[in-house]
């Protein structure tokens, strides 16, 4: 056994041991609670998940990583609008992101059009409820109550970080209507976005384009109004990873998210 492995050893040394390196050109994910767009299918309980890591550079990993983070800033503006009594303008949940050193601001006379909500973490890490730090500032331009059709919201970045990972590029949800005649409100969302890995682990570009419907809750309203919705989501997404390689991410089955609950619990995802 000795002799086994140090023969083993010395293979590896030489370079003759090669282990066989496999391509997946398509994955399919099914997401029966598991992390939201996350490739590594990692099995939730109920509602929760375990925690991957931020500066994993592959390709479906950094698509999972871009998903999380526009998707927490969601969360993040729809918490500094609560705060601030604005329920109608809400994206969705509130997770309860922010911390004490967020500094909430909400200017609705700018612009007889648009309103505005800056929130500015400073300039410093500011550790938050979920565990990460975060430092610079979330900024929503919106027009129109979120359920109102043709109502939008953008959201863009000035020197935000996430765990000393610069976030940037813009987030815009535009209320499309109802589909039909009593049908179900729907609404574009889209992102064209980078993520600058901290210690020059590289850029991930990112485009996102989802189709999202309201499939239950648009007759509830208040502040807890949103806890009963229920939205199912199609669309695609394209981008560069950190190694700069190409990649593409595709629902084939819509992704149903539950707003009482911080993850997808239904769905396909295809890469």
């Amino acid at each position: 056994f000795t002799f086994y492995s140090s023969y083993i050893q010395n293979l590896k040394s030489k370079q003759y041991y090669k282990p066989k390196k496999i391509k997946l050109k398509t994955k399919q994910i099914i997401f029966k609670s598991v992390l939201f767009l996350g490739l590594s299918a990692i099995v939730l309980t109920g509602c929760r998940k375990k925690e991957d890591e931020d500066n994993d550079t592959n390709g479906s990993s950094d698509n999972a990583l871009a998903e999380r983070t526009y998707n927490d800033v969601n969360n993040i503006a729809d918490e500094a609008a609560a705060s601030n009594s604005l329920s109608s303008y809400k994206l969705g949940a509130s997770n309860g992101l922010l911390s004490t050193c967020a500094t909430i601001t909400h200017d609705s006379l700018a612009n007889a059009d648009q309103d505005t909500i800056t929130i500015d973490f400073g300039t410093v890490n500011c550790p938050c409820s979920d565990g990460r730090n975060r430092r610079g500032k979330i900024i929503v331009y919106y027009s129109g109550r979120y359920k109102d059709s043709a109502s939008t919201h953008t959201i863009t970045f000035n020197n935000y970080f996430v765990n000393d990972n610069g976030v940037g590029g813009t987030k815009l949800v535009t209320n499309i209507g109802h589909i039909a005649a009593g049908g179900n409100l729907q609404w574009n969302v889209s992102v064209n976005g980078t993520i600058t890995l901290a210690s020059g682990g590289g850029t991930i570009s990112w485009i996102s384009n989802r189709v999202r419907v309201m499939t239950a809750g648009e007759s509830t309203s208040g502040i807890l109004g949103w806890s009963d919705d229920i939205y199912s989501i199609t669309g695609s997404a394209t981008g560069t990873s950190a190694s700069q390689n190409n990649f593409s991410a595709t629902i084939t089955s819509p992704l149903i998210k539950k707003m009482n609950c911080r993850h997808i619990v239904q769905g396909t995802f295809t890469f």
